[in-house]
């Protein structure tokens, strides 16, 4: 009697003799681990590519002999020792002169079972990926910065006169002639109406941050697209109650997921449409400034999903983008008064969309522990 596949399968892999060191040398991820010491005790062969040596060569030397020991590989590793948990930055770049200059993601997390073994992962960033997602978002509110300046001044004042001028002619122009200065009148109207609209842009005030609930914000948000735009959707919520208070500006951030779930409402299906919230610490989440020794810590996750029919190739790429939009009668402004809100936090938004899933995901800085511990406070005594 024949055996049948699935079986034959499961006992072939079960007889065979898997090599750890086969799987990490698989990886294209370059894996590096390091004793208490500091010194190198295993590396895979994208590791020894990385490192530009064979693995019997780097075995046993100190890491700090391959790159200068003021990188800021070497505090993420102290760090992971003196915390206990994994920590990831993205945008490091590794420079020295025996391996070049790289820009990665990297990784550092203790073994299990012996702590004071760290793996270092280092994964390297693609051409295209060495423009930081966050200074990419915040370059495009800055254009808009700059536009909407440009507009209050040449174009809002000269269209007063033009609309003053209409009127004018309005009042001795015949019958025939009182729609064109109409048109004239409307259009200008709806011209400076844009401008007004991208003025929030130009407000260079600095911002006020403080202990912000991000759950009463999301509650909040959520009724009024209950009650509005959003009424024929379902809604889930998938929130970490231990979440601390986030940094930033309550009004604002009401700003900010308002245009995202109203995004989101007119992306879902009419029927069946859904819009999914979460909300999630992670340990470790840290961006580096590009030309900067600087990490913004962004422990603060905010997601919203929905199971549209996802967001056109041609315009991923450009989505924060000023005047980029799907929609017939958009302006494109929404999200990139969205990236420079976010921006202004110190946060980071991304985008993942693919049909009957569409995800934002906004990252954020927390308060410290005596902000968090005033708002808790706070929200205690109204309740009492």
């Amino acid at each position: 009697m024949t055996k049948p596949v699935a079986a034959f399968r499961h006992n072939d892999v079960g007889k065979a003799e898997i090599s750890v060191d086969g799987i990490l040398n698989a990886l294209s991820l370059a894996v590096i681990v390091l004793d208490g010491e500091g010194t190198i005790v295993h590396v895979n062969t994208a590791g020894e590519h990385f490192l530009q040596g064979g693995a019997q060569y780097l075995k046993g030397r100190p890491f700090s002999s391959l790159l200068p020991q003021d990188n800021p590989v070497f505090s993420l590793i102290e760090q992971v020792r003196k915390q206990g948990f994994a920590i990831s930055e993205y945008g490091v770049t590794l420079e020295s002169p025996r391996i070049g200059k790289h820009l990665v993601n990297l990784q550092a997390a203790p073994l299990a079972d012996t702590p004071n073994i760290i793996v270092l992962t280092v994964q390297q960033r693609s051409i295209a990926d060495t423009i930081d997602r966050q200074l990419t978002h915040r370059g495009a509110a800055r254009s808009v910065t700059a536009m909407a300046a440009m507009l209050a001044h040449e174009v809002k004042n000269p269209l007063s006169g033009i609309r003053g001028a209409a009127q004018l002619l309005e009042q001795n122009a015949n019958p025939d002639d009182v729609s064109l200065t109409t048109l004239i009148r409307e259009e200008s109207d709806r011209i400076c109406e844009l401008v007004d609209r991208m003025e929030v842009f130009s407000n260079v005030a600095p911002l006020q941050p403080g202990p912000v609930n991000i759950h009463q914000v999301l509650d909040r948000v959520m009724q009024l697209a209950k009650n509005g735009f959003g009424r024929h959707l379902r809604y889930v919520t998938n929130f970490d109650p231990s979440l601390p208070a986030v940094l930033g500006h309550r009004d604002q951030l009401i700003q900010v997921f308002l245009n995202l779930i109203k995004n989101a409402a007119e992306a879902a299906p009419l029927k069946g449409g859904e819009i999914i919230l979460e909300t999630a610490y992670q340990h470790g989440f840290r961006f580096a400034v590009l030309d900067s020794n600087s990490r913004i810590h962004l422990p603060l996750r905010i997601s919203i999903k929905d199971n549209g029919d996802g967001i056109a190739e041609d315009i991923k790429n450009c989505l924060f983008d000023p005047f980029v939009t799907s929609k017939p009668q958009g302006t494109g402004l929404g999200l990139a008064l969205v990236a420079k809100i976010i921006g202004d936090h110190g946060g980071v938004i991304e985008c993942d969309s693919q049909p009957k899933r569409t995800e934002f995901r906004v990252m954020l800085p927390m308060t410290e522990s005596s902000e968090t511990q005033d708002i808790q406070d706070i929200e205690e005594g109204a309740q009492a």
